[in-house]
């Protein structure tokens, strides 16, 4: 599932430890009664849908209908229901997140879900994905890879009455040989490469939706099965939780932990696809363009918004040890023009970092800002401590629901040994 796309697919950008991020509505009263938390959670399922998904782009109707009616907060624990119709991945344990909802929207759209599809779902361990694709194809093979996960989330969709979705708890990547072949894949857990049984299992014609890559730069893939070949088509940048064990520890590629560091914070690595900065996620309204002005190389990143609260901004995951990293400097140039406050004081534009430990819960969230009004380039920088439980951060910059333009260039991460 996608980390902390707190997306997620980490999430949309939480600003400070316990406030709003610019899609949240608000916070359930745990103590109302049962029926009216029900319609507490109605409503802000229907804005999540319509701001977190409908706004940012899903168009399939059957889609937006099932983000409508499947009841994500059946899907994480007690503790975090009251989050869970925050445009953001969670923590269900076991160092594995729920997908953001947006992500999973995105996803079972560029998966063409057909009522006749016999689907395979790969996850790690809510059941919510294979929830959404219930109502939309004739049956969901879900393969869980974390056992205790795996059995919960087989709980759940037995006692929510999902008839049509099969689980076992295994190894993912191996497929479902027995249930082959399959015309659909869905993949929410990130391998370095397309698993070659997978590849196999898909039926002639079929689809599969795939995030590959090293294990903070990801791309998630569609791949079509034609003549016997898979034809591959890069669709976004992304970051997911990876499979655990052996996959996860064969990579070739790993990232540094000592030695954090912004991945193509100047803007001059050109994305898999034009409309995508590299090595950024969760992009919203900001471009890679040339600029003659920019403060270093040619090219720079420019977020636009004009409709207060909407989403503009970008954000990167990186690995990162508390215990040898004592602290960080962040730093950026920005140029601002007419930036306003977005419809309250979290909807202000920012460059931010936030940390989490090994079990991906929040520690800690700092931040350079807020960007106002009209200014040239100015180089911003700020020393951060880092906590000593952390493991994994996430960078994250853009307007976050306020108005107006915010340009920005090499951005930079420095460490400081402890």
């Amino acid at each position: 599932m996608s980390v902390l796309n707190p997306t997620g697919h980490l999430p949309p950008p939480i600003l400070r430890r316990g406030t709003l991020a610019p899609l949240l509505l608000l916070l359930l009263v745990s103590a109302a009664p049962c029926l009216a938390q029900q319609a507490s959670y109605q409503q802000l399922r229907m804005r999540m849908v319509k701001e977190a998904i409908v706004d940012a782009g899903v168009k399939n109707p059957r889609v937006v209908r099932s983000m409508q009616e499947t009841k994500r907060h059946e899907f994480v624990a007690s503790r975090h229901q009251n989050q869970a119709y925050f445009d953001m991945a969670l923590p269900i344990g076991e160092s594995q997140t729920i997908s953001s909802p947006f992500i999973v929207a995105y996803m079972t759209e560029a998966l063409d879900p057909q009522p006749t599809d016999k689907v395979l779902e790969i996850g790690t361990g809510s059941g919510y994905q294979a929830a959404i694709l219930s109502p939309l194809v004739k049956s969901v093979y879900s393969i869980e890879i974390v056992e205790s996960l795996g059995k919960q989330a087989a709980r759940t969709l037995d006692r929510l009455g999902y008839k049509n979705i099969h689980t076992r708890i295994g190894d993912g990547y191996k497929g479902w040989e027995e249930a082959a072949p399959f015309d659909k894949i869905i993949v929410t857990c990130s391998p370095e490469n397309i698993p070659q049984p997978l590849a196999d299992q898909l039926r002639e014609g079929g689809r599969m939706i795939i995030p590959t890559g090293e294990r903070y730069q990801q791309t998630l893939f569609l791949l079509k099965k034609e003549n016997g070949k898979i034809v591959s088509e890069a669709l976004r940048p992304t970051l997911f939780v990876p499979m655990t064990g052996t996959a996860e520890k064969s990579r070739l590629i790993k990232p540094n932990p000592l030695r954090p560091q912004a991945a193509n914070g100047n803007m001059e690595k050109p994305g898999e696809t034009r409309a995508f900065i590299a090595g950024w996620y969760y992009q919203r309204q900001v471009q890679r363009i040339t600029d003659p002005d920019a403060p270093q190389g040619r090219h720079i990143a420019r977020f636009q918004n004009e409709t207060a609260g909407r989403a503009s901004h970008m954000l990167q995951g990186l690995a990162i040890d508390g215990r040898r990293i004592s602290q960080v400097e962040l730093e950026a140039w920005v140029r601002v023009d007419n930036v306003v406050r977005g419809r309250s004081n979290d909807e202000v534009s920012m460059l931010a970092i936030s940390f989490y430990d090994e079990q991906r819960r929040d520690l800690s969230t700092a931040w350079i800002g807020p960007f106002r009004g009209t200014t040239d380039w100015l180089r911003l920088g700020k020393t951060v401590r880092v906590p000593f439980e952390a493991r994994e951060a996430i960078l994250r910059i853009g307007l976050f629901g306020s108005t107006g333009r915010l340009d920005v260039d090499d951005i930079r991460l420095t460490p400081q040994r402890r």
